[in-house]
């Protein structure tokens, strides 16, 4: 690194991209983060066979709620402080950055771009949850936003708004910030697509060391385990509605069959890219996706659109309540939701943070922070609103299983919606292959990812690493299954939130990091 009277000096490092990597058995790995990075995860699915999954759940939950507890604070302050980042990059003179310099085109056209952007940041939960959470919420069953008393009209509204809430900006603007740093320095400063280069202005050349390895390592661990839990859940959900379409036994055999064939379907997508696979399966899953959604809010018109209304008004009353982690009455509730979800964007956040960083090449900063957070944000009141309102109606007029029973499976809540309409079954095996696609786009997005990391940020590593990876990430899936089903997957889960609390730190620094980055460009 050059010495001058500037205290580093981005453009004139003479690390080269791979220079660290290993050639071998036709990989081309970055060395030592590759070999840790294996090495922990063979460590963990040895441990996982051997060890109880109820012991390893009850350990890993009493880590995750002392975490939670402890470091409230921390986790909400941040996801405000990212929001406003946020803001700031769309306003300031910032934003008429050009991702890749003045002269830098698009490799992709806006629609490709946001959705695979959407499809790999939260297509997955948004099918978990969409009628779940609200419906939750609303009836109380686990604690209400704001202390709102339960089944009443001001709950519905609360219960739409603070399922945006935790959908919507806040949550963006974390997958935000590490995207545009991780671009920025990727495409305007030349330094690898890996975590390590966002801190070069404030390591220096120690970026190449072992402070470097450690936030890599860290990076493919949180992301590989918060992909399998993920996975593993998305195969519970598809094997629920496939009992619940044909009544095919949910058991073992089933979900871990479902992992096998996505794994499969996976792999085949990483061998093409994400030109040949990555783009094509996004683009099919959107079309499914507004399929479904378009023939929901019709067959549900009234309820539908009058719900949006209420989202958004819930939305913007609310954010700024739900947001303050003082003087709660609902500390229970801040903790079991919000805060947990916080963490969990943020253990997502090198994942999708990444991903969306590599397709993003020639676009501006305001442009590329407007479409991240609003985009998506657009898309999902949408969502949430036809489906949770829905739900909602159906608890408040007693119709069907929620209706008469309340929210008592989480996967089966979205099907037992769909029982009550039109050609039930059909759109419910339309859920199903949903789910299964937007698995496929989970899992092959993320083997790219870890494949940049553990390639020393190369963005074309050979294909037996990316298959390598996708494998891996099944193995995992398929591993959490047979041990201990629900138990292991949530251990999993309990693990992977853990892993937020240095991220947070990680996250901060980087908002730091790139104001530094982004003043030595040219005005």
């Amino acid at each position: 690194m050059k010495k001058n009277k500037d205290k580093y000096s981005i453009d004139n490092t003479d690390y080269t991209v791979g220079q660290d990597n290993i050639q071998k058995w036709g990989f081309d790995v970055h060395n030592p983060v590759f070999g840790i990075s294996a090495s922990l995860i063979g460590i963990f699915i040895i441990a996982l066979l051997v060890l109880d999954p109820a012991t390893s759940k009850a350990v890993l939950d009493g880590i995750k709620w002392k975490i939670i507890g402890a470091f409230d604070g921390l986790f909400m302050w941040s996801a405000n402080i990212f929001v406003l980042f946020c803001l700031l990059m769309i306003i300031s003179p910032f934003g008429k950055v050009r991702l890749g310099g003045e002269e830098a085109k698009t490799d992709y056209s806006r629609l490709s771009w946001v959705a695979m952007l959407f499809a790999a940041g939260m297509g997955i939960g948004l099918m978990f949850w969409a009628v779940a959470e609200p419906v939750a919420y609303f009836t109380g069953w686990y604690e209400t936003p704001l202390g709102v008393e339960a089944n009443t009209p001001e709950a519905a509204k609360l219960a739409m708004g603070a399922t945006m809430f935790h959908w919507g900006l806040h949550p963006w603007a974390i997958y935000g910030v590490v995207s545009l740093s991780l671009a920025f320095f990727a495409y305007n400063k030349g330094l690898p697509l890996s975590m390590r280069s966002v801190f070069y202005p404030i390591l220096g050349d120690r970026t190449w060391g072992w402070p470097g390895h450690i936030v890599d390592i860290l990076a493919v661990l949180a992301t590989l385990f918060g992909l399998a839990t993920s996975l593993g859940l998305g195969a519970q959900q598809a094997a629920s509605g496939f009992h619940h379409i044909f009544g095919i036994a949910n058991g073992l055999t089933l979900q871990i069959t479902i992992i096998f064939a996505v794994t499969l379907v996976a792999v085949v997508s990483v061998m093409r890219g994400i030109d040949g696979g990555v783009k094509v399966i996004s683009n099919i899953n959107m079309l499914m996706a507004l399929a479904l959604l378009v023939f929901v809010a019709l067959v549900t018109f009234a309820v539908s659109m009058g719900t949006i209304p209420t989202t958004v008004m819930g939305y913007i009353e609310n954010i700024i309540p739900l947001s303050n982690p003082i003087g709660r009455e609902d500390e229970a509730w801040m903790h079991g939701w919000t805060v947990f979800y916080w963490a969990w964007w943020i253990s997502w956040s090198p994942f999708v943070g990444m991903f969306i960083a590599r397709i993003s090449r020639g676009r501006t900063i305001r442009e590329f922070m407007t479409a991240v957070l609003i985009a998506p944000t657009a898309v999902t009141i949408i969502w949430m609103s036809v489906f949770g309102g829905v739900g909602i109606d159906q608890v408040v007029n007693g119709v069907g299983a929620l209706g008469e029973k309340g929210l008592t499976e989480v996967p089966l809540a979205m099907f037992q919606v769909f029982d009550e309409l039109p050609i039930g079954n059909i759109i419910s095996l339309l859920a199903v292959v949903l789910v299964l696609v937007f698995f496929v786009t989970s899992s092959d997005s993320g083997s790219l990812v870890i494949d940049s990391i553990t390639s020393g940020g190369k963005v074309d590593a050979p294909a037996p690493q990316r298959v390598f990876w996708a494998l891996v990430e099944g193995a995992i899936a398929a591993a959490l299954v047979w041990v201990g089903g629900t138990e292991a997957i949530e251990a999993l889960q309990a693990g992977a939130i853990s892993t937020a609390l240095p991220f947070t730190i990680i996250l901060l620094v980087m908002c730091v990091s790139l104001i530094m980055g982004l003043r030595t460009e040219k005005r």
